[in-house]
């Protein structure tokens, strides 16, 4: 087991749910808390390089579900920094709902100077502005994960498992 996953265990019991916020890169620490994870939450920027950058993490999902942590799956991908003015973020956002389907979140984080203006005061955005768009986003996609947690704990008891 990794040294994350033995930190982490006295705490499984104490919550419904553990996030781990990884940096955008695939470093150790990065496959680390994939290996500790069930599930990974995929955010991807609206923007051509960043799509091509997920072929390669779903590449290393795959790998540390096959090798380390069977329990690890795909949760969904979240579309960020959308601008709906621009046909390309368009275009990728219809690209990433093409490749995936139903993985993709509906919920969409569009981008807002209150993103930057939060993260330079130190807070969450549902804090610094709480009636943003942002932060009523977040909100959103919140209710969408439990949403889709619920329906998953549903099928797994009529199916079993």
């Amino acid at each position: 087991m990794f040294a994350r996953c033995r930190v982490l265990q006295p705490l499984v019991a104490d919550y419904d749910v553990i996030l781990i916020d990884c940096q955008p890169s695939l470093g150790l620490l990065t496959v680390n808390a994939l290996a500790c994870a069930d599930g990974v939450i995929v955010p991807l920027e609206c923007e051509y390089f960043a799509l091509r950058g997920v072929a390669l993490l779903m590449e290393t999902i795959d790998k540390v579900s096959s090798r380390i942590s069977p329990k690890l799956v795909l949760d969904g991908l979240l579309a960020t920094m959308y601008d709906s003015r621009t046909l390309h973020t368009r275009e990728v956002l219809a690209g990433v709902v093409k490749g995936f389907g139903d993985k993709v979140y509906h919920t969409v984080i569009s981008r807002t100077v209150r993103f930057p203006d939060s993260s330079v005061a130190g807070e969450p955005i549902t804090r610094f502005d709480p009636t943003s768009n942002g932060a009523n986003a977040y909100r959103e996609l919140a209710r969408e994960v439990l949403h889709r947690w619920h329906q998953a704990d549903l099928e797994l008891a009529v199916h079993g498992g």
